[in-house]
């Protein structure tokens, strides 16, 4: 999703995975983020490589310098460092999909950090920490803090309606049976 965002923004994100036909849409969520006092926290550096694989020779740009034929794999330790020390300023964090590739080593790295940090601020009471989506809880079980979190669910679609505050369909019928 942020290489969409990016791509939008006019940055390159080379062969990356990205909705360039949603770039408009992204426009109009950061315009209406900006007017309304929110920040849309998007990666500054990025872990590039040109084959999506397992160890793939990969190197550090700046999202301003993604190459024609690089893929963005993972968020950069510049990013990483920058997400974490928002983290510490939260009370609230939902968490919804991985940073990068979080399957193929080394660009799980910015996922286990970030996980692995607000795991921490999580067991320290600092922070209520809920993910959701079946990639979040694959990516929280791989970094060994999905128990950590305060809440995990495994309904990704469902999980965010819930949050949106829509009845789900399995909990009316729970609660139309237990009326009964």
């Amino acid at each position: 999703m942020a290489n969409t965002f990016l791509a939008a923004q006019g940055k390159p994100v080379g062969k990356s995975l990205c909705e360039h036909d949603l770039a408009g849409a992204a426009r109009d969520i950061l315009v209406k983020a900006e007017k309304a006092g929110c920040d849309v926290v998007l990666p500054i550096d990025a872990m590039v490589a040109q084959k999506f694989e397992a160890h793939a020779p990969s190197h550090i740009v700046s999202v301003d310098h993604v190459g024609e034929n690089d893929m963005i794999l993972d968020v950069g330790p510049k990013s990483i460092a920058h997400i974490e020390s928002l983290l510490a300023a939260c009370k609230t964090l939902v968490w919804n999909g991985p940073f990068g590739a979080f399957e193929l080593p080394p660009f799980d790295q910015g996922t286990n950090a970030v996980a692995q940090t607000a795991a921490r601020l999580t067991v320290a009471g600092k922070l209520l920490s809920i993910a959701g989506g079946g990639d979040t809880v694959a990516a929280l079980n791989q970094a060994h803090v999905a128990q950590e979190f305060s809440y995990v669910s495994t309904a990704g679609g469902a999980f965010l309606e819930w949050l949106e505050g829509k009845t789900l369909p399995g909990v009316a019928a729970l609660m139309q049976s237990s009326q009964r």
